[in-house]
């Protein structure tokens, strides 16, 4: 395109290009008329700029009347320019080499806009359209399915088009819009088959809204958790847990613990507590692990399991289509040789009362496997809930691998640091320490303790930062079986 640019020079919307655009829109005698009188701008409602080598939008402001603006096949790199047009209905910028979605905020009287082919990446900023009726934004970079749930929010959207973009070729992708856009009519310039959506909402009704996207997480792929090393720890919302990790996010760059350590009592007490909160993690991770072979196996089972009712019901539906094929041809061979009369009546009766049972025979085995689908999706739900409402509880008890929790136990590590130091600066203050003990006492230690107030306050404030570091981790665990 940036070649096509180079050799070709790039327009600007002035008088004259506008000036010939309603020329050629308008009847030969019209067009002279226009160039007599000079037009009033403000009276026109239709503008067709396409194929004319435009590389910005700009003196537009005049036509502030208009419903209908063609700006397609240019070289448009910027939305931008039409804040005056606010009585927009129609509007066409496909064709072009728009990269973000903007400058529409004043045109809340859109019904169709396109945007096809062009360098989007990311659907947004279109609030405002609340009449928007038909969007297409096929051929262009989108790559992240989710982004369409943000059409969402345009209440009164029929047609969408999204054909050609990098997301359409994953599985379930047309299973997905319509889930995420009921009120959908036609996608890709398909209509949307009742049964589908039928379907969709006999979930979105029976089962709720949770259900429904468990079936497109599952569909979408997302459930599958085959990871290996640390992306298998976050996968399991349990990284960070194994070995000391945790703990030496503790203490990291907490300058008065590390001063302090070298007190020949501190360092008495540091060769429990370490041990104790790193098996603590340990324990907590192995168990992470273990629920996360849980998930992954629960999800796997609902995979098969899906796949196995659909397989039936198709190979079931091809059986009773090719009999039904079968039976028709024999049918026509007959009927080919009767000619006339009775017996070709009687053969076209026929064929009417056994297609009219081909449909019943169809919908049958499409009320079944909706059935068997929503039956899955309830037992998979009741299965989730209780490995996730399990893990929480566990989460939220930590731990029960002991009786002491690892705020317990930082707790209890900070209450006997605290007394330990209390203790030395009295001594020192008092010239307690006999001279062959004062030695044991470094000269940073000496230092840190000049003042009772500052070093209380010091590790005061280090405690409660280890305090939120533990309440972070827990958090992020929870946080994410609840995302999950």
């Amino acid at each position: 395109m940036t070649q096509f640019i180079n050799s070709v020079e790039p327009n600007i919307i002035d008088d004259e290009l506008v000036q010939k655009a309603i020329e050629e829109k308008c009847p030969e005698d019209l067009g002279d008329l226009a160039r007599r009188e000079n037009i009033n701008l403000m009276v026109m409602t239709e503008l067709q700029l396409s194929f004319k080598s435009i590389l910005q939008i700009n003196n537009l402001w005049p036509l502030e009347n208009l419903t209908k603006l063609q700006l397609d096949n240019n070289f448009i790199e910027k939305i931008e320019g039409l804040e005056s047009l606010v009585h927009l209905v129609w509007l066409d910028l496909s064709f072009n080499n728009i990269e973000i979605i903007e400058g529409l905020d004043t045109l809340v009287k859109l019904q169709d806009l396109s945007l096809y082919s062009n360098r989007i990446s990311k659907i947004e900023h279109m609030d405002a359209l609340q009449e928007l009726q038909i969007f297409s934004i096929g051929k262009n970079n989108l790559t992240i399915l989710e982004d369409v749930v943000y059409l969402r929010r345009l209440k009164n959207l029929r047609t969408l088009n999204l054909s050609g973009n990098p997301f359409c070729s994953k599985e379930h992708y047309t299973l997905f819009v319509v889930a995420h856009l009921p009120s959908l009519m036609y996608l890709d310039f398909k209509l949307v088959r009742h049964s589908t959506v039928r379907f969709l909402h006999s979930l979105i009704g029976k089962s709720g809204n949770s259900i429904l996207q468990s079936l497109c997480f599952v569909a979408l792929g997302a459930g599958s958790l085959q990871k290996s090393g640390s992306q298998k720890h976050t996968t399991a919302f349990v990284a960070f847990l194994n070995g000391s990790l945790l703990f030496d996010n503790l203490y990291a760059g907490d300058r008065e613990a590390a001063i302090l350590a070298s007190l020949p009592a501190v360092e008495d007490l540091l060769q429990a507590y370490p041990s104790w909160f790193v098996l603590v993690s340990e324990n907590l991770y192995n168990y992470g692990l273990e629920e996360y072979g849980k998930r992954e196996a629960e999800v796997s089972k609902f995979y098969k399991r899906l796949h196995e009712i659909l397989a039936v019901n198709q190979q079931e539906s091809k059986r009773i289509i090719s009999d039904f094929e079968s039976r028709n041809q024999r049918r026509l061979d007959e009927l080919f040789q009767a000619g006339s009369g009775d017996i070709a009546e009687s053969k076209v009766a026929q064929g009417k009362e056994d297609t009219c049972k081909l449909w019943d025979a169809l919908m049958t085995l499409e009320a079944l496997v909706s059935n068997d689908l929503e039956e899955l999706l309830q037992d998979f739900k009741r299965s989730i809930d209780v490995i996730a409402s399990t893990f929480i509880e566990t989460i939220q008890g930590i731990y029960p691998f002991h009786s002491t929790q690892c705020r317990d136990l930082e707790n209890e590590h900070h209450e006997k640091l605290m007394e330990i130091v209390i203790a030395t600066l009295d001594k020192l203050e008092e010239n307690e320490f006999e001279e062959d003990l004062q030695d044991d006492v470094p000269e940073d230690v000496r230092r840190l303790l000049v003042d009772k107030n500052t070093i209380v306050n010091a590790l005061n404030m280090s405690h409660s930062i280890r305090l939120r570091k533990i309440d972070k981790r827990e958090s992020d665990m929870l946080c994410n079986i609840y995302q999950w």
